[in-house]
C-alpha cells in the first residue's frame, strides 16, 4: 500500500515538496534543493537548523529543549532535523547565515559540501587544581560548545593524555559524525581526505577525494581480484559454500584489491592514508557480503534474503580497510537482494527521485538493475540478463580490455572500433557484440526474429563474403578468427530480452508508456559505452527518440562521493529504500508473456 505523501511549503521560498510521514523538515528541504544551514550533520547538537512551524505542527524534541530558548520553542520554532511531519506544513527557513560551498557532481548535480568528516580545532584551558575535570570531558565540552557531540573508546584514551600535552592543549578532533576518529596536536583542519569506491562484481574503482575542495585528488581502478572465483556473483557465492576457508579467501581477496588501490591513490596524490578518515564503499548486495566476510548464501536461493540491508559504519580496522587507523567505513542502503548500494548510489547521482521527470535508469550488466519514476512515486526491479554483455558465453567475446571489438558500422564493408587503437582484433566485448546485432539488423542480415541471413540467401549483398559457418552454425566474420555466430544472437536476444521485460513490467505497474518516458539513462560501466542508437535498435530500451537516451556513465561511483561530501546526500541515501518500491520479477504471472512479446528485435520503421 502507497503511503499518503504530505505537503511542505517552505517561506519565503514558496518552495513545496510532498513527502511520506516521518520525513523530517531538514530532509525534506535538502530534497528539493533548498539548503537549510548546519554544522553537526543533522544531529540536533549545533541548533543552526532552527526553522518556524506557521501550519501544521511539529513535537518539541528533547533536541529543541535543549538548543532553543522557551521563547522561541512557544513561537513555533524547532529544529528541522529533529521536526517529522505528520501532517501538511508550512514552515519559514531563516536566511542562511553562510554560503555553503558546493560543486557539480553525477549527472549535473550540485552538492552542498558538508562531508560527515568534520575536522574542529580546539584550544583547552590546561587542568589546574580549580579545574580537575578529566581529558576526555574537557575535549567534549569545548566540541559541546562547538555544536558537536563526541563519542570515544579505549584507543583514544590511550593516546589522549601525551597528544593533549605534547599540543600544548591545542589540538584538531577529526570526528566521523559523533565518533571521535582522531586527535591531532595543533591546527590540522586543512588536510582531510576520504575515498569513495565503486566495489563492482568485474572492476573495482576508487577515488580519493579532497573533502575540503569536493576536488577528486587520485582515481584507481582494476579488476575485482576475486574474477577467477567466477565472473558473477552465483559463482562467488557458489565457491564461498565450500567452507569458511574459502569465505575468507573471497574476503581477502576483494580487500587485497582495494587497498592495492589505496596505496596507488596515496602515492599517486602524495597524500598519507593518516590523512584519509572515511570511505564510502558501494556495491551489490553480495558484494558488500563477501568484503565484510558474512556469508551470502541466503542471497542466491529464494527468498532471496541478504544478511544485512542497512547502511554501516564500521571501524575501518575491522574491515581491514587501509585508511586511518581510527577512520570509518560507510556503506550505503540495499534494496532488495539484487538491487544493491550501487543502484541507490546511481538513484542518487540522477536525482531520479528528486525530479518530476520520468525517467527510466538501466544498469546494463549479467544483473539488470532498472529503476523507473519520478519524484512522485519510484520503482526498481532486477533482471537476470546473463553475461553477454559482459562478452562471457559468446563464442568470440572478451572482456573490455586491449584487442576488443567495441564499434562496428557496416556498410558496404565493415569498420571497427577496437580497444588499445590500431591493433589486431582478439576478440568482442558487450559493446561490440551489441554494435555488430544493431548493424546486422540495418544491415539486412539478420531478421525481426533474430535469424541470421545464409550467404546462399542474399548473393548480392556487399558483405555477403562475409556470412560463414562455423562448426554448422551461421555466423558474420569481422575479422580474422573473429566472428559473431548464430548462437551469440540467441544470447543476446535473451540477455537485452530480460533486461526490456523487466523495463516493460515496471512501466505496466506504473501506467506509463514509452511517449511518458522524458529520458532512458543508461549506467554503469557497460552503459556508459553502449551506443543508445543500437541499444533501440536491438529492443534493449523503449522506443522513444535518440535524443531521450542518455548514457550517465559510473553513477555508482559519483553516488559514492557524493554521499563521501555531504551528508545531507548520504541521509537522501539512507532515505532511498523507503521511497522505492521494489517489484520482484519471479514472481509475476505476466512475466513470461512480457518476455516472449520483446524477444524480437523491434521493426526497423519503429526504431527509426
Amino acid at each position: 500500500m502507497i503511503q499518503k505523501k504530505l505537503e511542505i511549503v517552505y517561506k519565503p521560498f514558496d518552495k513545496a515538496t510532498r513527502v511520506p510521514p516521518g520525513t523530517t523538515l531538514f530532509s525534506a528541504a535538502h530534497w528539493i534543493g533548498l539548503p537549510i544551514d548546519s554544522t553537526c550533520g543533522g544531529r540536533g547538537t549545533c541548533g543552526k537548523c532552527k526553522v518556524q512551524v506557521l501550519e501544521g505542527g511539529a513535537e518539541v524534541t528533547t533536541a529543541d529543549r535543549k538548543q532553543l530558548r522557551a521563547v522561541e520553542l512557544e513561537g513555533g520554532w524547532r529544529l528541522s532535523c529533529q521536526a517529522k511531519v505528520y501532517q501538511d506544513t508550512t514552515v519559514t527557513v531563516p536566511e542562511l547565515l553562510r554560503v555553503p560551498k558546493a560543486a557539480t557532481m553525477g549527472v549535473n548535480r550540485l552538492v552542498l559540501l558538508d562531508p560527515n568528516v568534520r575536522k574542529v580545532f580546539v584550544e583547552l584551558s590546561e587542568p589546574s587544581l580549580e579545574d580537575q575535570r578529566s581529558d576526555l570531558e574537557r575535549l567534549r565540552d569545548a566540541l559541546t560548545a562547538e555544536g558537536f557531540d563526541m563519542k570515544a573508546d579505549l584507543r583514544h584514551l590511550r593516546t589522549l593524555p601525551v597528544v593533549l600535552r605534547d599540543a600544548g592543549f591545542k589540538v584538531t578532533a577529526v570526528l566521523g559524525g559523533d565518533q571521535l576518529i582522531a586527535v591531532e596536536p595543533g591546527d590540522q583542519r586543512e588536510a582531510s581526505y576520504g575515498v569513495a569506491v565503486d566495489l563492482g562484481t568485474t572492476t573495482v574503482v576508487g577515488t580519493l577525494m579532497n573533502l575540503k575542495t569536493g576536488m577528486a585528488e587520485a582515481v584507481r581502478s582494476t579488476l575485482n581480484g576475486q574474477a577467477p572465483f567466477g565472473a558473477d556473483v552465483i559463482s562467488r557465492i557458489s565457491h564461498g559454500m565450500q567452507g569458511d576457508e574459502a569465505k575468507a579467501e573471497l574476503r581477502d581477496t576483494v580487500l587485497r584489491t582495494i587497498n592495492t588501490i589505496l596505496s596507488e591513490l596515496y602515492e599517486s596524490a602524495s597524500v598519507s592514508r593518516d590523512r584519509v578518515y572515511e570511505m564510502v564503499i558501494v556495491g551489490n548486495a553480495t558484494m558488500l557480503h563477501l568484503l565484510l566476510g558474512i556469508d551470502a548464501t541466503p542471497i542466491s536461493m529464494m527468498p532471496f534474503t541478504p544478511a544485512f540491508a542497512d547502511p554501516l559504519y564500521l571501524r575501518a580496522l575491522d574491515v581491514g580497510i587501509d585508511i586511518h587507523p581510527g577512520g570509518y567505513v560507510q556503506t550505503l542502503p540495499v534494496i532488495g537482494a539484487y538491487v544493491g548500494a550501487d543502484i541507490v548510489a546511481g538513484v542518487m547521482a540522477t536525482g531520479l527521485a528528486r525530479e518530476d521527470k520520468m525517467r527510466v535508469f538501466v544498469d546494463v550488466g549479467t544483473n539488470g538493475e532498472i529503476v523507473l519514476g519520478s519524484v512522485k512515486r519510484v520503482l526498481c526491479t532486477a533482471a537476470p540478463a546473463g553475461p553477454a554483455f559482459e562478452g562471457s558465453q559468446i563464442r568470440c567475446g572478451m572482456r573490455a580490455t586491449e584487442g576488443a571489438i567495441e564499434g562496428v558500422t557496416l556498410s558496404d564493408h565493415v569498420e571497427l572500433q577496437v580497444i588499445g587503437g590500431d591493433i589486431v582484433p582478439r576478440g568482442i566485448c558487450g559493446s561490440g557484440l551489441v554494435d555488430t546485432v544493431a548493424q546486422l539488423r540495418l544491415a539486412g542480415l539478420l531478421d525481426v526474429g533474430g535469424k541470421m541471413r545464409s550467404r546462399e540467401e542474399v548473393p548480392e549483398h556487399p558483405l555477403s563474403d562475409r556470412l560463414i559457418t562455423v562448426d554448422g552454425v551461421r555466423a558474420f566474420l569481422l575479422a580474422e578468427n573473429v566472428y559473431l555466430t548464430q548462437r551469440d544472437v540467441r544470447e543476446l536476444q535473451f540477455g537485452k530480452g530480460s533486461i526490456a521485460t523487466g523495463i516493460k513490467v515496471l512501466m505496466d505497474v506504473m501506467g506509463v508508456s514509452a511517449a511518458d518516458l522524458d529520458e532512458v539513462l543508461l549506467g554503469g560501466s557497460f552503459g556508459s559505452y553502449l551506443n543508445p542508437e543500437s541499444a533501440k535498435i536491438i529492443g534493449l530500451v523503449p522506443a522513444v527518440d535518440l535524443d531521450r537516451i542518455l548514457s550517465v556513465g559510473n553513477t555508482a561511483g559519483e553516488g559514492a562521493k557524493m554521499a563521501l561530501l555531504s551528508f545531507r546526500e548520504r541521509q537522501v541515501a539512507f532515505e532511498l529504500p523507503d521511497k522505492v518500491e521494489y517489484v520482484e520479477l519471479s514472481g509475476r504471472s505476466d512475466f513470461n508473456d512480457s518476455f516472449v512479446s520483446v524477444l524480437q528485435f523491434p521493426e526497423l520503421e519503429v526504431v527509426r
